[in-house]
């Protein structure tokens, strides 16, 4: 029982509605234009979590590998470096997730392409997502640890994810759709922020150059809240251009719980006060989502 513990703590469910928002953004933009396939849109979600596991096991074990885990870390330890996962049985799991991700992956694509050009440009797509989430925190050069885990999460959560999950039911894509897929990557930059911002103390001790890191506390927080109001902004541009009715702006209801992620990061210095509001910011991303495909599709 303590193992299957540790083992739900290494998979962090806390992350993974950032993953379920982004893909299902995609379906709702598919929806409203009359092109959702439901069977598709299913193992768009599943491939997704997968990869997002994946994700977090190669975390915990490159973070543990590369002393970015160690006992003065202020935020939740993680399985390898508490010892209650082996580095072995973690790296068997991220094999075992590697190949359900690309085995989910490759049924997606057949099912939406055949075999055609576009199954063999999606596959290329998918391990690059796949060494992505790999090489976050794990290998020799991880680039999470540079600084560039930003980026990597802007553009895989958000035009990746949405558009990628678009495309594989319209088969086409609607330019308008890039801005709140762009509105779902700054979202998720931000859960990372808090992360980051917790975790300053810890990273700059392991050697760890995440943005917070580099720009210092101060201007963290006025970056996170380029994210959040870039990321709301980014979807009224689209209600603008694609005005339908009122429901649209419906989403609107998560500014208060922006505005309260914001002050909290900007408010509270410590890392157990903190905490909380990475799942918060995720929970909030996935209410946005909601909230804003209903008023597509409603």
């Amino acid at each position: 029982m303590a193992n299957l513990k540790a083992w739900i703590h290494a998979v962090r469910p806390r992350t993974l509605p950032l993953a379920l928002a982004s893909i299902s953004m995609g379906g709702f933009l598919a929806a409203a234009d009359q092109a959702f396939r439901p069977v598709i849109f299913g193992l768009c979600i599943l491939t997704t979590l997968l990869l997002q596991i994946l994700s977090n096991l190669a975390n915990d074990y490159g973070d543990a590998v590369h002393g970015i885990d160690h006992e003065g870390r202020e935020g939740p330890r993680r399985a390898v470096q508490a010892g209650s996962i082996s580095s072995n049985s973690m790296k068997r799991a991220m094999v075992l997730f590697t190949f359900l991700a690309l085995v989910s992956g490759l049924a997606l694509l057949y099912l939406a392409f055949g075999i055609s050009l576009w199954l063999f440009g999606f596959l290329l797509l998918g391990l690059l997502a796949i060494g992505a989430a790999i090489t976050y925190t794990a290998g020799g050069s991880p680039y999470g640890h540079l600084g560039l885990g930003d980026l990597s999460v802007i553009l895989f959560f958000g035009p990746v994810a949405v558009l990628g999950t678009y495309f594989v039911q319209a088969q086409a894509l609607n330019w308008i759709t890039f801005w709140p897929a762009l509105s779902c990557g700054l979202f998720a930059t931000a859960v990372l922020n808090v992360n980051n911002i917790r975790d300053i103390p810890s990273d700059q001790h392991a050697g760890k150059r995440s943005i917070p890191v580099r720009l210092g506390r101060d201007k963290a927080v006025l970056y996170h809240w380029a994210l959040l109001t870039t990321g709301l902004l980014c979807s009224v541009i689209y209600v603008v251009l694609n005005f339908q009715s009122l429901k649209q702006w419906v989403f609107l209801i998560i500014l208060p719980l922006l505005v309260v992620n914001g002050l909290a990061v900007k408010n509270k210095d410590q890392a157990q006060d903190l905490d909380p509001y990475l799942k918060q910011m995720a929970m909030t991303t996935l209410l946005y989502v909601l909230s804003f495909g209903l008023g597509l599709v409603w």
